[in-house]
């Protein structure tokens, strides 16, 4: 969360929650608000007498952002569910508004936290390198982590706006909404993330019917990260913007430069946490990372797990790992006419997006602009969805624009050929924004960001009878809780979707 900014959600000083007083606000995120409270109520409260409330609202915005937002409370919700540990973030309650007279909080959900004095990114930005303690702080997040990864739980979105410092400098470890619970080795998240802090190997996996699988080795890295911010004030790869740093992890090969103020010791570990690839961090767990930490810090000599020589013969293969790696970035950033690496307000379409294509994948002659058909055949293949192809995808984006790429339409806050959403369109593109994107969205970015939120959709309205294909369209346009709800195509869309099979028809292959 931000300090600044425009607020996901405003709540007056003044207003109340339950027996809590909002005061002022503290800090905002691109899917909620936190504002800082007393309780006031006739009864003892809770738990102290001054917390923060963290509010995820649902009033004012889209069907398709409802889900989104429901989804991160209930995660949040679970993962505050854990048991108490001191690192991480307390919650003594879990309330939802109900205040039809206030629509824009009407159904909120408001977690009643424990009240935070600084984040650490705030220390970052105060104080010169290293940070005032870092190797404390560096192994009470490490303490954090393995207790969720003991319990089975990924954090899912550790970077230091989410390391909460108390009045006394301890650390906790916050803001749950993309927790994950482990099923086996890993669990499965939304295609959401803060890209200064993913992995490589995240630029890669397939969005699958449960979403982007996870790892307690994404942890792992973004402990790495942060560590290595903490000791150098600087983030580990270069690049004048996230879309760089992301590009440079990905091809990094294990080598990292430090200044000569970093102890060796904690230079081999942070190396350690920022091995290139999942297999290579998978050796060097959170539960051993603390006690490697805890020795440091205490002077003793480092037991590193076993293993050097493989580890060793390892480099070729992480090298050769992280080229690969580096192969898709820079594929999908020239498919997208390199849109994806500059700032979206100036991105342009892609000049090779003009290839004519067989028969077999989508109908050509039948009125589909040929600059964009290989973006849709890109959106129409993201995955083996029931119903999901290239005629569909066309024949959606037809009725949606009419293959408009300039479309602006304020008032429902939809933009572009796809009429994205950029709330939504956010957590759709290639290397998933923190922030929502500024329109206009050029049809390199927003076409294959359909084939995606497709995929996302298809698993939730599974079971739900009718033509899979024009279930899709109607989640598209409202969302799949309100498909589910009315048990099929919604009566208020039939049109919308008679439209789109209509053109679907026209578009598929060998009619």
């Amino acid at each position: 969360m931000t300090t600044t900014g425009a607020w996901a959600v405003r709540v007056p000083p003044g207003y109340r929650v339950g027996g809590w007083t909002v005061t002022a606000g503290i800090a905002t995120g691109s899917w909620g608000s936190v504002y800082d409270a007393r309780w006031t109520g006739p009864e003892p409260p809770p738990g102290p007498d001054r917390v923060a409330l963290k509010v995820l609202p649902t009033g004012t915005v889209t069907p398709r952002q409802v889900n989104h937002l429901r989804d991160m409370a209930s995660r949040e919700v679970r993962a505050h569910r854990l048991g108490p540990h001191p690192r991480l973030i307390r919650c003594f309650e879990v309330r939802t508004i109900d205040d039809p007279d206030h629509p824009d909080l009407d159904g909120a959900t408001v977690l009643v936290l424990e009240r935070a004095d600084r984040s650490l990114a705030d220390l970052l930005r105060s104080g010169p390198a290293p940070a005032p303690d870092a190797g404390r702080l560096v192994e009470e997040i490490c303490a954090g982590l393995a207790h969720m990864h003991a319990h089975g739980w990924v954090h899912g979105d550790l970077k230091p706006g989410n390391v909460l410092l108390m009045a006394d400098g301890s650390v906790r470890l916050a803001d749950f909404g993309l927790t994950a619970e482990l099923e086996g080795t890993h669990g499965y998240l939304p295609p959401i993330a803060s890209p200064d802090y993913v992995p490589p190997e995240r630029w890669t996996e397939r969005l699958g019917e449960h979403g982007l699988a996870i790892r307690p080795t994404a942890d792992v890295w973004a402990l790495g990260v942060t560590a290595y911010m903490l000791f150098t004030g600087r983030h580990p790869f270069p690049g004048a913007g996230s879309r760089a740093r992301a590009l440079a992890a990905a091809g990094h090969a294990g080598e990292l430069g430090f200044p000569d103020a970093v102890p060796p010791g904690w230079r081999t570990l942070i190396r350690d946490c920022l091995a290139p690839t999942h297999a290579a961090r998978s050796r060097h767990d959170t539960g051993s990372l603390l006690v490697r930490i805890r020795e440091l810090r205490r002077g003793t000599p480092v037991r590193r797990p076993r293993g050097r020589v493989g580890l060793l013969a390892g480099s070729v293969v992480a090298v050769v790992a992280a080229v690969t790696v580096a192969v898709p970035l820079i594929r999908d950033a020239r498919r997208a006419g390199d849109a994806a690496a500059r700032p979206l307000s100036t991105a342009t379409p892609a000049a090779t997006a003009t290839a004519e294509y067989r028969p077999d994948l989508l109908r050509t002659g039948v009125g589909i602009p040929a600059q964009y058909r290989e973006l849709i055949v890109t959106a129409g293949t993201t995955c083996d969805a029931p119903g999901l192809s290239p005629a569909l995808v066309a024949a959606m984006l037809k009725v949606e624009s009419d293959f408009d790429p300039d479309l602006s339409d304020p008032a429902r806050d939809e933009y572009g050929i796809a009429r994205w959403t950029p709330r939504v369109l956010a957590h759709y593109l290639p290397r998933p924004q923190p922030d929502p994107p500024a329109p206009p969205f050029p049809p390199a970015l927003s076409i294959p960001a359909v084939g995606r939120f497709l995929c996302y959709l298809s698993p939730r309205i599974a079971g739900v009878p009718g033509d899979p294909a024009l279930l899709l369209a109607a989640a598209y346009r409202t969302s799949s809780s309100t498909v589910v709800a009315a048990g099929g195509v919604p009566s208020t869309l039939r049109a919308h979707v008679d439209r789109v099979g209509e053109y679907h028809e026209r578009y598929r292959p060998g009619r």
